[in-house]
C-alpha cells in the first residue's frame, strides 16, 4: 500500500510542476504557447485559466493528502516511545551517606601520621 502512495505522490508532484508551470503568468510563460489566451479554445476566454487553477488546487489537495498519508505509515514503521515512557520514575532511595575520612571522626592535620 505504501508504494502505491509513493508512485501516486510522485505523479501528482510532476501534475502540481506541470500545471503551475502552464498556468497564464504576467509575462512571457509557457501557457501562452499552448494557446491559453485564445477565446476560440476548448475552454473559452477564461476557461483555460479557470480549468488550469482548479486542476491545480485538485492536485495539491491530493499531493498533501498523499504527504500526510506517507507521515502516517513512516509513523507506523518506528514508533517514538511517549515522552512518558523515557522518563525513569524515581524510587524511594536513602540519602547518600557522606565518605569517611581515614583517621576517625574529626581529625586534623596533625593527626594524620606523615
Amino acid at each position: 500500500m505504501e508504494t502505491l502512495v509513493w508512485i501516486a505522490h510522485i505523479i501528482i508532484a510532476v501534475g502540481v510542476i506541470a500545471m503551475v508551470l502552464l498556468q497564464h503568468g504576467k509575462g512571457a510563460d509557457m501557457g501562452a504557447a499552448f494557446g491559453s489566451g485564445s477565446s476560440g479554445s476548448l475552454f473559452g476566454a477564461t476557461g483555460s485559466s479557470n480549468f488550469l487553477s482548479r486542476s491545480t488546487a485538485i492536485l495539491a489537495t491530493l499531493f498533501f493528502l498523499t504527504s500526510l498519508a506517507l507521515a502516517y505509515f513512516g509513523l507506523q514503521q518506528q514508533k517514538p516511545a511517549s515522552v512518558l515512557d523515557r522518563t525513569a520514575v524515581p524510587s524511594t532511595t536513602q540519602p547518600a551517606v557522606p565518605a569517611q575520612i581515614p583517621g576517625g571522626n574529626g581529625s586534623k592535620a596533625a593527626d594524620i601520621p606523615q
